[in-house]
């Protein structure tokens, strides 16, 4: 948990300015909510409690949660709900009043240029699971966990939950290295054997594993390290 003020991070590292200058589509969720909730808590900063809000529910569940849920984080009060839930209510006015059209993404490249911002500046090792559809197009993006700077603690039970709450017929799971070094450890290698074992079992396959820098990705299926190719 973090004490320090979103005002003595770095100029170029605080939300807003980073909007101004790389643009609102280049930021993480995290950032953007942070924008959002404008102040933390005494005991947490605006930045840590996005992620506690963003730990909790996916954007696509946040769509549809209560103010009396979003209440339930702590350091979240009757105002902040609101501002959150007016958000969420606009964007659904603008964008869902569009096409339904869900976004194909049928490589490890394009998984890649489409995780990068979730990983911006972040010091830690998180893990994200990409759930699809028969046509590989993408229905639901979740952090499932975040780690220490060296180790991230992943559960194979809450992948496959999740999985089957959203209806997926694939999953691809994607980490983080903070040090940018993509190449595998034997523990990211043993846990994707475990993950593709039972994918197997549970009739919904893990058909990749992406591990990300910041300029690079290494892909277990591109590199044939993957146990049903």
């Amino acid at each position: 948990m973090s004490t320090y003020k979103i005002k003595e991070m770095p100029l170029k590292e605080r939300p807003r300015e980073r909007l101004i200058e790389v643009g609102e589509s280049n930021l993480t969720d995290k950032e953007l909510l942070s924008i959002i909730l404008k102040t933390g808590t005494k005991e947490k900063n605006v930045s840590d409690l996005a992620l506690d809000i963003l730990k909790k529910y996916s954007l696509k569940e946040l769509q549809n949660t209560s103010m009396e849920d979003l209440k339930k984080v702590k350091g979240i009060g009757e105002v902040k709900a609101i501002e959150i839930l007016a958000t969420i209510e606009l964007g659904k006015r603008i964008f869902l009043r569009d096409s339904t059209k869900l976004e194909k993404l049928d490589s490890a490249e394009k998984i890649w240029e489409s995780s990068k911002y979730l990983f911006y500046g972040i010091k830690q090792e998180c893990f994200y699971c990409y759930y699809f559809n028969t046509k590989q197009e993408l229905i639901e993006r979740k952090l499932l966990y975040m780690g220490t700077i060296n180790q991230s603690t992943t559960h194979t039970r809450e992948i496959f939950k999740e999985a089957y709450r959203v209806s997926a017929s694939s999953i691809v799971c994607l980490h983080n290295h903070p040090s940018n070094d993509v190449t595998p450890s034997t523990a990211d290698i043993l846990f994707t054997e475990r993950l593709m074992k039972t994918g197997s079992l549970q009739g919904i396959p893990v058909v990749d594993h992406i591990i990300v820098g910041d300029n690079s990705y290494y892909s277990f299926y591109e590199h044939k390290n993957i146990l049903n190719l």
